[in-house]
């Protein structure tokens, strides 16, 4: 899969799990390094600017793991990692109203 079609995927599910009123989602995401899972933290500003939390249901989380899982494996096979080590975490912020996304990968040290 193209790398741009996982930054699609990835927004389209945010906004599909997210609430509403949501103008910005933060999720940030700590895999698993068997792949099989992860912990999340799931934020968002809604329209009148206010920081809030929401819990996606468990179809969602086990999709977005499933990409990022997808993404992470795109990442080694093509030499796209930072030193030798696979990224094993990130935080995702989707702009909603501009339908912008991005990607801080986080590595372990």
């Amino acid at each position: 899969m193209d790398e741009q079609l996982f930054y699609e995927k990835i927004g389209q599910l945010l906004i599909d799990a997210g609430p509403s009123d949501a103008t910005k989602i933060i999720a940030k995401a700590e895999l698993f390094a068997e792949g099989d899972g992860g912990s999340y933290e799931f934020d968002y500003f809604n329209n009148a600017g206010d920081l809030n939390w929401f819990d996606p249901d468990g179809r969602a989380v086990g999709d977005l793991t499933e990409l990022l899982v997808q993404l992470r494996s795109h990442f080694v096979m093509n030499g796209l990692c930072a030193g030798e080590k696979a990224w094993s975490g990130c935080v995702v912020t989707l702009d909603v109203e501009n339908i912008k996304i991005n990607i801080e990968f986080k590595y372990d040290n």
